[in-house]
């Protein structure tokens, strides 16, 4: 972009309105007609050569491009649009959480923190969800952090009941490790730099509020100078060597004032925040920072402030108000998660982004009902071509048929059937329902049946009869493995031809209640009971057609969940936690590791489901009463947007 162009999009860049100041040192005034956008055409030639009339918005965009719509009669151009979005869920509720808050967007970590219980636990954001990494040898919350998510720096905090620690811990991107202890122990206090140039300042010796400073070296932790103002729970976002230290606690109150630090030095700075507060989100470095949430002096807060260096000035606010969080991130791109709220400790994650592409968060969204609630259903297909197969109703020969919007009947079932929950496969033309409770009388049959997508006709006999299984496949070549009643059938496989069913590999433990996803040679199988001492697992295991395998284990054990999609992109949906009930929550796994993805709306227990992760489909299910609800999910979404200049 040529010189003129780049000064007039910078200019309208800081307030998304144009004006005959915009063009100070570009061109004369007078060279634009402010009255009227549509007489903007008759620019001087210079400014023509720049700001270009045409029919539609270009393609490829850049930031700052600047034209001139004659179809829509309006200046535009490609500029910041600043936006909260809704993120997934942490695995953990999680309040006073330690963060490595130089750490990017789509590389977050959190570690520690009160669930209220305090945690050893670490969490790993990729940019779309949460998932599991090494705990910290002190379970502890109110610590201090730095670095990044493969290199961090963990320091401070509280234990119970009451107690500051001065443990220090490294992290590798997989295993905490002991390091050398701070000098002074106290909690609240926050972290910059990374983990071989780490600082730590501020904080609460009880009863008083610190302004020490220490700076660590990849070893050992040395004084550094003393902030001017002694406080807790404020931000600090930069390096070492130059940091920048805003709002927070001090004696008596809520502060607004700002330090910086070049390495030896603070200097109180004479800009000053808008809102005083702690306990909120930060982002950025020493020249450019965002504040975000936390506790002003009444109530939760939701505003975000941004600073560019000379002055902060309020930005677009949080979706959800709360203090205690975690956060990471740059001034561009930002990230806000876990939390106090009113009343509340909160799981929730929002992505911040400032660029020309508007991002549409992913999210579960209502579909057409099932045409009677019913639970413990069998499921096939797709979300948009899904089978909703027999079920409690208590029993049902019922086959619904799902086209992505609506339902409705297809084939009737030789024989009702219940607690078929994850004993179906195939597609919604080519499907099969394996073993299952039959009745009444209630038994549990062997007998197998095929959909064509118009008729259900006899297939090959199980030879276990079984329920609470787990499936996956197609028509020709699917598998149950595990469920109830024996002893004996709970860890055994079985794989279908079409034809016949034959033995396959045992699991490693015996399952029940559990969910499958993939084909009979790359299947998956997570969640459920675990047998003969039931409790909630959250094994996963792997199988290639003859043996399975475990590996990395689900976040959140769960059992009669709803499983869907490939062995590399698998879902889990809702299921059942024990005391705390259904759970809304939804997992994703890629071939090595599960994360988070957005929760459905209504939680419940042997529903059917279907993948792949990308655009899942539940339905059905006990909430603990059935329910006919069908949700379907529909990935995030990225559009380059322009936006029309106005005049001011």
């Amino acid at each position: 972009m040529g010189s003129l162009k780049r000064n007039l999009a910078n200019n309208i860049l800081s307030d998304g309105k144009f004006d005959a100041t915009d063009l100070s040192g570009t061109v004369p005034a007078s060279n634009v007609n402010n009255d009227s956008l549509t007489n903007l055409t008759t620019f001087s030639p210079s400014l023509g050569d720049t700001i270009q009339s045409v029919a539609s918005d270009p393609t490829p965009a850049s930031e700052g491009d600047i034209w001139y719509n004659t179809t829509e009669g309006v200046l535009k151009g490609y500029l910041p649009i600043k936006a909260w979005s809704s993120g997934a869920n942490m695995i953990n509720a999680t309040r006073e959480i330690g963060t490595a808050a130089p750490a990017p967007q789509s590389a977050a970590i959190g570690f520690g923190g009160n669930l209220p219980a305090f945690t050893n636990a670490t969490e790993e954001y990729n940019g779309s969800g949460w998932s599991s990494g090494g705990t910290l040898n002190t379970a502890r919350d109110m610590l201090g952090g730095a670095g990044t998510q493969t290199s961090s720096l963990a320091f401070g905090g509280r234990i119970p009941p009451q107690t500051n620690v001065d443990n220090s811990e490294e992290y590798d991107g997989s295993t905490w490790t002991e390091g050398n202890n701070l000098n002074t122990a106290r909690r609240i206090l926050r972290g910059s730099g990374t983990q071989t140039a780490g600082l730590a300042a501020g904080g609460f010796i009880s009863p008083a509020y610190s302004n020490a400073t220490e700076e660590y070296d990849g070893t050992s932790w040395t004084a550094g100078g003393t902030m001017n103002t002694a406080r807790r729970a404020g931000g600090l976002t930069g390096t070492q060597t130059s940091s920048i230290y805003f709002g927070g606690k001090a004696a008596p109150g809520n502060v607004t004032e700002m330090e910086s630090y070049d390495g030896s030095t603070w200097t109180t700075s004479p800009i000053s925040m808008g809102t005083a507060r702690y306990g909120m989100g930060f982002a950025g470095d020493a020249s450019t920072a965002l504040a975000f949430g936390g506790q002003p002096d009444t109530g939760y807060a939701t505003t975000t402030e941004e600073y560019d260096g000379s002055s902060w000035t309020a930005g677009t606010s949080l979706g959800a108000a709360r203090y205690a969080m975690g956060s990471a991130g740059s001034t561009s791109a930002a990230l806000a998660f876990s939390g106090y709220g009113p009343g509340t400790f909160t799981s929730a994650t929002e992505e911040y982004n400032s660029s020309i592409n508007v991002t549409t968060a992913a999210a579960w969204s209502s579909g057409g009902n099932l045409p009677s609630a019913r639970g413990s259903v069998a499921s096939a297909g797709v979300q948009t071509a899904a089978l909703s197969i027999a079920g409690s109703n208590p029993t049902s020969t019922a086959t619904e048929e799902y086209n992505g919007s609506a339902w409705s009947g297809g084939g009737t079932l030789s024989n009702p059937r219940t607690a078929a929950s994850n004993n179906g496969f195939g597609i919604q033309t080519a499907a099969v329902i394996g073993s299952a409770f039959t009745g009444p009388p209630f038994v549990i049959t062997t007998a197998t049946e095929e959909y064509d997508g118009t008729t259900w006709t006899a297939g090959g006999a199980m030879g276990t009869a079984r329920y609470a299984s787990a499936s996956a496949g197609i028509l020709t070549a699917g598998l149950i493995a595990g469920g109830n009643p024996s002893p004996a059938n709970k860890s055994k496989t079985e794989e279908y031809d079409g034809s016949t069913w034959t033995a396959g590999g045992n699991l490693n433990r015996d399952q029940v209640y559990f969910a499958g996803a993939g084909t009979q040679t790359a299947a998956v199988v997570f969640g459920g009971q675990i047998e003969p001492n039931p409790g909630f697992s959250k094994q996963t295991e792997e199988y290639n057609g003859t043996s399975w395998t475990v590996v990395n284990n689900m976040g959140t054990a769960t059992y009669q969940n709803a499983g869907g999609g490939i062995q590399t992109l698998a879902v889990s949906i809702s299921g059942f936690q024990g005391p705390a009930g259904v759970t809304t929550n939804v997992e994703q796994y890629d071939g090595t590791t599960w994360i988070t993805q957005p929760s459905v709306s209504t939680g419940r227990r042997n529903l059917g489901g279907t993948g792949p992760g990308s655009a899942g489909l539940a339905f059905g299910g006990g909430t603990p009463t059935n329910t006919n609800a069908t949700e379907e999910f529909t990935g995030e979404t990225v559009a380059t947007t322009a936006s029309t200049i106005t005049t001011s």
